[in-house]
């Protein structure tokens, strides 16, 4: 009976009516985000018409596929591609993939994209892993197929050993032209122009180069001289605004300037990354006397020469007397200043909190010669890691530096606009799809669009640029300055300290914490 129950209610349920609602049809799949990265070679003979034919030509692609979306095209001018750090479009381009902003990249090519393979290989497996692809057009290489990273791989190191091909003939061709005397030098220091490969003077600057080395024999420092220079609103030869004393220093020791040629005070290593390093012997240099115009005569150039070995010296002798480290190491307990002292030959650091009683201060004092230890440590790890932790750093500063600006209502209103001159792009590219724009129209109303975007973002860079942070450029010069000092400092050299370091601070007694010229800490044991 109660087996009858339940089928005779199975049956009454069966016999309900049931409305079925039909599946809602997708009529649009999400179009995939879609950017391009473009690079124009240095030794391009048209650089900008070059850059706008690319640009143009992304825009037109992208908009074409009506399942697409165009991103932004991000386009490096002019740079050489063995290097990503200097890449700003290419930083960029990463950036806004990171974000999600990106699935997909379109690259000319690998060469365009990267010349060392395990940069290449690194960037694509990082956008892989966020699920952004890359389609290599020349290659016909697309990352989003697990079975063509292989080719990529192959495919950037042939571009490689092309690169280096090319950088190693370009090494022979200068040194063989050195070994002549027919290289003088690539760039024009400040008081010369290079016309013809050869150094003519620029009267106005050099007025700037005679006044820099009478103010120095007159009995300027050059730290006073390089506030000067900054004062008169005369940019350095690189075009920074503010001066700086190794600037000064660059001048006063440059042998042009007398009339003499020294060439290849640097080299280029021979295998990727390419990095510039000081020759300290490990390359031929070539001296070439009354090769260029003196802007300054010898016997200045000579006392000024003298002058500095001499002030030198005197700074030399004075450090004993008034260490490098007074007024810098500080207590992390009590917050005193340490005081040096000399007991029985060996020299000392010590709080004056526990000099006066051990009992308010735990932190004992510290023998000098471990300090020496404790920097030279520091030393060696700042010049075999010290590029690639600051430059990450400088990356982690900008990235900071971009977040506080979105918020700018300048930039807001810029970015307003470099959205509006992107769908205009967008626009004209149907048009032309459907064949309501002539071709010749197409063409010059694409390039007008692509300046006036081009101007938007330098507008919206130099908005960027005016936001002081201290912290980027010291970083900046740190590592300029990490990078002329040598591979290994065999004995401790209070020049090289107060150029790297603002304090040490003793956070116990068996660390310290040393404090870079760019707020960067690092901790050393004693």
């Amino acid at each position: 009976m109660n087996d009858k129950h339940l089928t005779n209610g199975s049956l009454a349920l069966n016999n309900k009516k049931v409305i079925t609602i039909d599946a809602v049809k997708i009529l649009e799949e999400a179009k995939l985000r879609v950017a391009a990265y473009a690079r124009v070679s240095s030794d391009s003979t048209d650089q900008l018409n070059s850059f706008v034919a690319q640009t143009t030509h992304y825009i037109s692609l992208i908009s074409s596929n009506e399942n697409w979306t165009l991103v932004d095209v991000y386009a490096d001018e002019g740079i050489t591609g063995t290097s990503a750090d200097k890449r700003t479009e290419f930083q960029r381009l990463l950036s806004d993939c990171r974000k999600g902003l990106v699935d997909r990249v379109l690259v000319k090519s690998i060469s365009r994209f990267a010349r060392n393979t395990k940069e290449c290989l690194e960037t694509v497996r990082e956008l892989r892993n966020i699920g952004v692809t890359v389609y290599f057009e020349e290659q016909g290489i697309d990352t989003g197929k697990m079975s063509t990273e292989f080719m990529a791989a192959l495919h950037a190191s042939v571009a490689q050993t092309e690169s280096e091909s090319i950088s190693g003939n370009m090494r022979w061709s200068y040194r063989h032209r050195m070994e002549k005397g027919q290289f003088i030098t690539c760039k024009a220091p400040l008081g010369y122009q290079l016309m013809d490969g050869q150094l003519v003077i620029f009267e106005h600057e050099a007025e700037i180069v005679r006044m820099i080395f009478q103010n120095y024999l007159a009995g300027y420092s050059r730290e006073e001289i390089a506030a000067q220079v900054t004062a008169l609103g005369i940019p350095t030869r690189d075009g920074k605004e503010v001066w700086r004393a190794s600037a000064i220093s660059y001048i006063l020791c440059n042998e042009k300037y007398a009339g003499d040629v020294r060439v290849q005070k640097k080299y280029t290593t021979d295998t990727l990354p390419f990095k510039k390093k000081l020759n300290n012997g490990e390359r031929d240099q070539y001296f070439m006397p009354d090769r260029v115009p003196a802007i300054i005569d010898r016997e200045a150039f000579d006392a000024v020469a003298d002058l500095i070995q001499k002030r030198k010296s005197k700074v030399t002798t004075a450090a004993k007397e008034e260490s490098v480290f007074s007024k810098r190491i500080i207590c992390g307990e009590c917050g005193s200043i340490f005081k040096r002292t000399v007991c029985r030959g060996t020299v000392n650091w010590v709080c004056r909190t526990h000099r006066k009683d051990a009992n308010a201060c735990s932190i004992m004092q510290i023998p000098e010669e471990r300090i020496h230890a404790a920097f030279l440590r520091l030393y060696y790890k700042l010049k075999v890691h010290g590029e690639t932790v600051l430059g990450q750093m400088l990356l982690d500063l900008k990235a900071v530096k971009e977040k506080k600006m979105l918020w700018s209502e300048d930039v807001i209103a810029l970015n307003k606009k470099i959205s509006e001159l992107s769908d205009q792009n967008r626009m004209l590219a149907e048009m032309k799809k459907l064949g309501l724009v002539d071709s010749d129209i197409f063409i010059a109303k694409t390039n007008d669009l692509a300046r006036q975007l081009s101007d938007a973002k330098q507008k919206k860079a130099k908005i960027a640029g005016e936001a002081k942070d201290e912290t980027i450029p010291k970083t900046r010069e740190l590592m300029e300055i990490l990078e002329d000092m040598p591979e290994f400092l065999p004995t401790f050299e209070p020049e090289v300290f107060e150029a790297l370091v603002d304090q040490i601070t003793v956070e116990s007694n068996n660390c310290l914490n040393f404090r870079l010229k760019n707020s960067m800490e690092i901790r050393e044991t004693v």
